[in-house]
């Protein structure tokens, strides 16, 4: 154990930045206590206008701050944090470990990956810190984590990797440095440096179920976050490398059935036209086994391989067909953004149940893997005591047996088996091409 982190700790907080951005958004009216179709609703309503300039019925906006973390990578001005710390910001602001205040520009975000890449400007060059590789890095090593904990600023904390390769929530690249130095609200985007003072991490999350430090947090590895944060300087945005198929995992039913030893690998659901996988000669029903060599234990690996691997490069897959291995070649095309999606209307967003329910639409299929012919209700959000039964990504099928299509179908559903007296719904959800039955107590009314 070292004796002291100050010599580390000087060396170090004149590169990480406290950041505050401004959103401004539609004031939310308060909710009516009359039912929908009451006549004292419109009363209710016209009360509230009273309240806004002239009696108008415009909305009302307000001011939103939010506070996170940030390191600057770049003697120019180059800052890298969370996406979710800037996201629909009108105004980012950086402060030094000095005061000084510069008004950041947004260079490029990449929501997928929660990164994001800003730029200050001055007549003298910034502090800057080094990348260093999460991959060296050793369970059990020390780390250090200087951020901005609830607006303090230039706050140390000290402590070790707890584990690897963590998913916290889901998405497609999930695969995080789990540590016990303390991270709270406010630490996001800033750095988790090893003892050579280098950047191995990005804090990005806690698991608390009281919204406080319990020491148990997480940081997006800095081997992954290094290849986004190029790319975004690069072109503003994350170029990740794309086959073209919709995959599932082979579990051991599937795996037994298609007589294979080990249920391993990603099985291929469909081939999108024209794609590199197409190219290729992938087919419905391949068993895509090894990328480039590189054993593919799921078809969450195998997203996170082709996608790390870039754009336009050349690749042989190792497939199963028929009981038969086959290598093919295959060149990366590059994956489809989510905001350059056709079908990019707002999905309607629901809170049920201590869920976060949306409607799904062409983005929201490609960010959680859901195939075409699945409908329902996806889940964004899910309160601390539900997440041993629900968890992001899944889609709400059916409840109480009664197929759904949207997230207002579930609140219709919800509000019948209550109007029944009953105590809890059968959800049928849909995760990871498999179909599971959970019950879910429906507890007091709002």
């Amino acid at each position: 154990m070292p004796e002291s982190f100050a010599d580390l700790v000087e060396k170090l907080s004149p590169a990480v930045v406290n950041i505050s951005s401004v959103q401004t958004v539609e004031a939310r009216s308060s909710r009516s206590p009359f039912p929908p179709g009451s006549p004292f609703e419109d009363f209710f309503e016209e009360f509230l206008n009273r309240g806004q300039p002239n009696g108008s019925d415009e909305p009302q906006t307000r001011k939103l701050q939010s506070l996170g973390s940030g390191f600057i990578i770049d003697a120019k001005g180059l800052v890298v944090t969370n996406n979710h710390v800037i996201e629909s910001a009108d105004e980012v602001t950086v402060r030094t470990v000095d005061g000084e205040e510069y008004e950041a520009e947004v260079i490029g975000r990449d929501a997928e990956g929660d990164l994001a890449l800003l730029r200050i400007q001055s007549d003298e060059d910034f502090p800057f810190v080094q990348w260093g590789s999460s991959g060296k890095a050793r369970v059990g090593d020390w780390v250090l984590s200087i951020g901005n904990p609830f607006g303090l600023g230039g706050s140390v904390t000290a402590g070790i990797i707890s584990a690897h390769h963590r998913q916290i929530s889901g998405g497609p690249f999930d695969d995080f440095i789990q540590t016990d130095a303390s991270i709270n609200r406010g630490n996001s985007g800033g750095p988790l440096f090893d003892l050579d003072g280098n950047v191995i991490g990005i804090n990005t999350a806690i698991f608390s179920p009281t919204g406080g430090n319990v020491g148990i947090a997480f940081a997006i590895p800095s081997d992954q976050a290094r290849k986004v944060i190029a790319q975004i300087e690069e072109f503003g945005y994350a170029r990740r490398g794309y086959l073209g198929v919709q995959i599932q995992p082979v579990d051991r039913m599937t795996a037994d059935a298609l007589g294979l030893d080990d249920a391993k690998g990603a099985l291929v659901n469909s081939v999108t036209p024209d794609s590199p996988a197409e190219k290729a000669g992938v087919e419905d029903g391949d068993i895509i086994i090894e990328f480039n060599g590189e054993k593919v234990e799921d078809s969450a690996a195998l997203v996170k391989v082709v996608s790390s691997l870039g754009v336009e490069e050349k690749a042989t897959l190792t497939i199963l067909r028929g009981g038969d291995r086959k290598k093919l070649s295959v060149v990366t095309g590059e994956r489809p953004r989510p905001e350059d999606s056709e079908d990019t209307a707002q999905p309607s967003v629901t809170e049920e149940l201590g869920m976060e329910l949306s409607d799904l639409n062409g983005v929201l299929r490609q960010q959680f893997n859901v195939p075409d012919d699945v409908n329902g209700a996806l889940v964004l959000q899910v309160a601390p005591d539900l997440r041993q039964r629900v968890a992001r990504g899944d889609v709400i099928v059916e409840v109480n047996r009664k197929p759904v299509e949207t997230s207002g179908d579930v609140s219709a559903a919800i509000a019948d088996i209550r109007a029944e007296g009953r105590s809890a719904a059968l959800l049928r959800l849909y995760r990871n091409g498999d179909f599971y039955f959970i019950p879910i107590p429906l507890g007091g009314d709002e």
